[in-house]
């Protein structure tokens, strides 16, 4: 059995999913968004992060935390803040002592739906098939935040089976 805890990171929304393990069934324990209005700080925001981060961690005690990398598109300044709610991630789970691993949004679809190029409503609909829920979860970062953790569920396993 193991728990991970899932992060789709930003600095307005962050989807976090956390995902139980047994064998090959997967359950989904928690799911959800952590939102800052765009006109708050960013330090307050971070910090509003950092402290839902700390409450996760010590209620579902993960054995992991896996975060989707930062996609780089058009928008630097995005990126830029997306990436400081990434450094929060890190920082959250390194203080609990847990490991932290990255994906790609590509792998993390490809774990999911079997394609790297999948769209969200895709994703969102797998991840409710493979957590066998009544329907898919919503809002989509929640959804993207349980997929980043169904990755890395998948990851470990193979990563166990070969040694």
């Amino acid at each position: 059995m193991v728990i991970v805890l899932g992060i789709d990171p930003g600095t307005a929304n962050l989807g976090y999913g956390v995902v139980l393990a047994r064998g090959r069934q997967l359950a989904a324990l928690d799911g959800g968004v952590i939102t800052a209005e765009s006109r708050e700080p960013l330090e307050r925001r971070l910090a509003r992060i950092h402290a839902r981060l700390c409450d996760l961690i010590a209620e579902h005690r993960p054995a992991a935390v896996a975060v989707e990398d930062v996609f780089f598109g058009q928008n630097a300044r995005t990126a830029f803040a997306v990436g400081q709610a990434r450094g929060v991630v890190l920082l959250s789970a390194g203080l609990a002592g847990l490991p932290c691993y990255s994906y790609t949004p590509q792998a993390v679809k490809a774990a999911v739906c079997g394609s790297g190029s999948a769209g969200k409503e895709q994703v969102q609909r797998m991840v409710g098939t493979l957590l066998s829920l009544p329907e898919p979860p919503e809002p989509d970062h929640a959804a993207d935040a349980l997929a980043v953790a169904i990755c890395h569920v998948h990851g470990a396993a193979l990563r166990e089976a070969i040694g």
